[in-house]
């Protein structure tokens, strides 16, 4: 998919890079450290014999040198760079959004914009009865009525093999097909936006309702970010009893009983289009920041479409910058 780009006349430019300076000025020593470039020295002490130097990393004179450009990672005794372009590393409990793009024997295959698709399990996925038991014949047969190729679907890594392809589950409620009828949420209308994974950093809560807005957003670690229709699903049982009694809906009666209002339809643009905002800064997407943006282009009276125009991203960074100055 291709990036969102942004013309800026001369002034824009200045004023952008004006307010970029100021927040690189306002950075911490350590997340200067945390941000190399080739031939970068990261600052570690070689003499200890626990570090142990990972992907990214050359040891030259003495000292432990970075070969990539991207952020210093690390984990217990392990020091590697990350590349801040390179594509999602799936890590165990990572909530992601991802597409179908096979189904298989016993399984899906899932894009979750890593090296490798992620492989979703039938049985690591509720079943239709919600009754925990071995899978079918009949079960494999009907792969289809449960997710299909282009189902946009969310997910989470119960683990990753060592050749970096995540097994995904979707056993949880919150988890499944983004469309129709699923047990937890009926979620049909909305945007897929692809935003670079390491603005979208793992926390305890990835989904969340907006309901003033009748708007659910899902953030992906591994870059996709879900915004669509929320719409409170009717109970299973009692929806098993309205087809029985009335016969089912028509096609016709389904479009209407589906029919996403035009406020909502706007919020929906709206707020992926603060989504698009933050990635084409190169800020940190969070909740917080998404519903800063969408409010200052209400407040401002911006259009939806003008939101992706120069002056109101240099507006929106230099409010950063005054943001964190006071801070």
């Amino acid at each position: 998919m291709k990036e969102t780009q942004i013309t800026l006349n001369q002034t824009q430019k200045i004023r952008l890079q004006r307010a970029l300076d100021t927040l690189h000025s306002l950075s911490s020593k350590s997340l200067s450290d945390a941000s190399v470039t080739v031939a970068d020295k990261i600052p570690v002490n070689l003499n200890d014999s626990s570090i142990l130097k990972g992907h990214g990393t050359l040891d030259l004179d003495g000292e432990l040198i970075s070969t990539n450009c991207g952020i210093v990672e690390r984990i217990d005794r392990l020091v590697y760079v990350r590349s801040t372009k390179s594509r999602y590393i799936p890590e165990t409990g990572n909530v992601i959004v991802g597409r179908v793009v096979e189904v298989a024997q016993d399984r899906w295959k899932v894009d979750i914009n890593a090296y490798h698709d992620g492989v979703l399990m039938l049985a690591s996925v509720t079943s239709p009865d919600g009754i925990q038991r071995r899978r079918t014949e009949a079960d494999e047969l009907n792969m289809r009525n449960t997710f299909e190729e282009d189902d946009v679907i969310s997910a989470e890594v119960r683990n990753v093999q060592n050749n970096y392809t995540a097994q995904l589950h979707a056993r949880s409620e919150k988890y499944g097909k983004i469309t129709h009828y699923t047990d937890f949420l009926q979620l049909d209308r909305g945007q897929l936006i692809v935003v670079p994974c390491y603005l979208v950093k793992k926390r305890k809560q990835h989904f969340h309702q907006l309901d003033e807005y009748g708007v659910l957003v899902i953030l992906g670690c591994n870059g996709y970010v879900w915004v669509g229709e929320l719409i409170e699903a009717k109970d299973g049982m009692e929806l098993d009893i309205s087809e029985q009694t009335h016969g089912g809906f028509t096609k016709s009666e389904e479009e209407e009983q589906h029919t996403t209002l035009l406020e909502t339809r706007q919020n929906i643009c709206r707020i992926s289009n603060a989504v698009r905002v933050l990635s084409i800064l190169g800020f940190n997407i969070t909740l917080e920041v998404i519903l800063e943006i969408f409010d200052l282009s209400r407040s401002l009276d911006v259009e939806i479409h003008d939101m992706l125009g120069g002056e109101f991203c240099v507006l929106v960074a230099e409010r950063e910058a005054e943001r964190r100055s006071q801070n």
